[in-house]
């Protein structure tokens, strides 16, 4: 499972912000207005892939993301929940249950903006965890979704199973067992990604 080397910042952040925070530097000495906005903009980024710690609640299936809930529908026999991210929340994404990663499957697609129904065909990866999927959806600005799990990786509640850079939502596809009356939560709630629970373990 990959890990920052930077405690509180996501894998990459570094590689993002330094070029900027060079470019700074050497404006300052002939552009100072350019080379503070160029400093601002490093800033931003990092504050863009900030990780911080989260304490898991006992019980119940997870939200995987900080945002809004844009999604709750039934697909099947299935109950599909979504978390808009927007650019001010924390885009690390994680394990809603725990067990064995089966299967990490990426798929090409569009950027429309997440929170608009088309978004289902957008660029995404899914996780399969087994009785229950987590699909990293890309937006209409995110360019990068980087999954930290392979197959055959064990995971916990919790742990950090992925990021988007600059985008945008996550999706959780709830075991069979799990049905509509059975969530504690509905579109327009705030979650938490690690901390809100979504519904009952099955």
């Amino acid at each position: 499972m990959t890990r920052s080397f930077v405690p509180g910042l996501a894998p990459g952040a570094g590689r993002r912000a330094a070029p900027l925070f060079a470019a700074a530097l050497l404006s300052l000495l002939v552009a100072p207005l350019v080379g503070v906005a160029l400093a601002l903009l490093g800033w931003a980024v990092l504050a863009f892939y900030r990780d911080p710690e989260r304490a898991t609640p006992e019980g119940g299936v997870l939200a995987p993301a900080d945002g809004v809930i844009s999604v709750v529908r039934e697909e099947r026999d299935r109950v599909r929940i979504g978390v808009y991210m927007s650019v001010l929340n924390v885009h690390v994404n994680r394990a809603p249950v725990g067990g064995e990663v089966q299967q990490v499957d990426h798929h090409d697609g569009g950027n429309l903006p997440a929170f608009s129904k088309d978004s289902d065909r957008n660029e995404r990866v899914t996780i399969d965890l087994g009785e229950t999927e987590v699909t990293l959806i890309a937006g209409a600005v995110a360019r990068r979704i980087s999954p930290y799990v392979a197959a055959g990786d064990e995971v916990a509640r919790g742990d950090r199973i992925g990021h988007i850079a600059f985008g945008s939502r996550a999706d959780v596809l709830l075991p069979p067992s799990i049905g509509l009356d059975d969530l504690y939560v509905a579109e327009g709630d705030r979650t938490l990604a690690g901390e809100t629970i979504l519904a009952p373990l099955p």
